[in-house]
């Protein structure tokens, strides 16, 4: 039965976990029972992709255009990455990737553009190039990456490494290894839901309180923006700020921020600490750091 505080997509997007526990579960029978029951969801899993397999050739043979809509429904698009089955190569998925985290990238003053993506023994590696990133903000530079990771491993499971290739006048060495990019951006951060973030309305802020820490979110439009409740003026909490179009003004000296780039001070007041907040497994989720998580 579907639990009545999950949307119907994100309770099926979790379903591999769910199975994953059941698998788990079965180990306690002994190593045949656990040998057993995978075989079992292999056999059910392989049953329902090949007839899966059948029915997108014949759909596909009679309406092509059918393909985008698969492709543009998650859950249906996370079934036949799962098959080998999916209408869009990796590149396009990749493409369609980053165009998701663009807004989010733009809230950090910068962009993203993909090089290209290559084939090789191990799997497939992406090469990017982050651009016009917030030079006042030292945190922003490891949430892109955060965001684009997560945007990018979510539609193409096959990418084993990214590469991120250095503008031209950035003095550090061309690339970026993947495994360093990895451990620096996986390292410091855990995932937690917060739906609550959605049921704010344009223009307005809240304070909320996250595994332990105290988040600010707003909302700008159709875009929600979260930061670290501390103003770096007056090291003073932000609870009680209000937001002037995209100008978020702390209580307590008056110093404004621009929470659509950033956090960005307005006339030299600093920057605030942004927080990511993505849509992961269908769920509105916040980047938690590590030692809070």
């Amino acid at each position: 039965m579907t639990p009545p505080t999950l949307p119907d997509d994100a309770w099926w997007r979790t379903a591999g976990d769910r199975i994953q526990t059941l698998l788990d579960a079965s180990s306690s029978g002994g190593a045949v029972a656990r040998e057993r029951a995978e075989q079992l969801v292999r056999e059910v899993t392989d049953l329902y992709g090949a007839a899966l397999e059948r029915m997108m050739g014949a759909v596909l043979a009679l309406q092509p255009q059918l393909a985008d809509r698969f492709a543009s429904d998650d859950l249906v698009a996370s079934l036949l990455l799962v098959h080998g089955l999916h209408p869009h190569d990796v590149e396009l998925r990749v493409a369609h990737a980053l165009d998701t985290v663009r807004p989010y990238l733009g809230s950090h003053g910068g962009d993203v553009a993909l090089l290209g993506v290559a084939d090789g023994p191990d799997g497939y590696t992406v090469r990017l190039q982050f651009q016009g990133s917030c030079k006042s903000c030292p945190s922003s530079s490891v949430t892109m990456e955060l965001a684009v990771e997560d945007a990018v491993c979510a539609a193409a499971p096959e990418v084993a490494s990214i590469e991120v290739v250095a503008t031209e006048q950035h003095p550090d060495p061309p690339v970026i290894p993947a495994a360093a990019l990895m451990s620096r951006v996986r390292q410091p951060t855990a995932w937690h839901p917060v739906p609550e973030f959605s049921e704010l309305s344009d223009g307005e802020v809240g304070g909320f309180r996250v595994l332990g820490m105290t988040a600010l979110a707003c909302r700008v439009g159709d875009d929600l923006y979260a930061y670290r409740d501390r103003c770096p003026s007056c090291t003073g909490t932000l609870a009680g700020a209000r937001l002037s179009r995209s100008v978020l003004r702390c209580p307590g000296c008056g110093a404004g921020f621009d929470v659509v780039h950033a956090g960005a001070g307005v006339g030299g007041d600093g920057h605030l600490e942004p927080i990511p907040v993505l849509v992961r497994d269908g769920v509105l989720s916040m980047a938690v750091p590590q030692e809070v998580a």
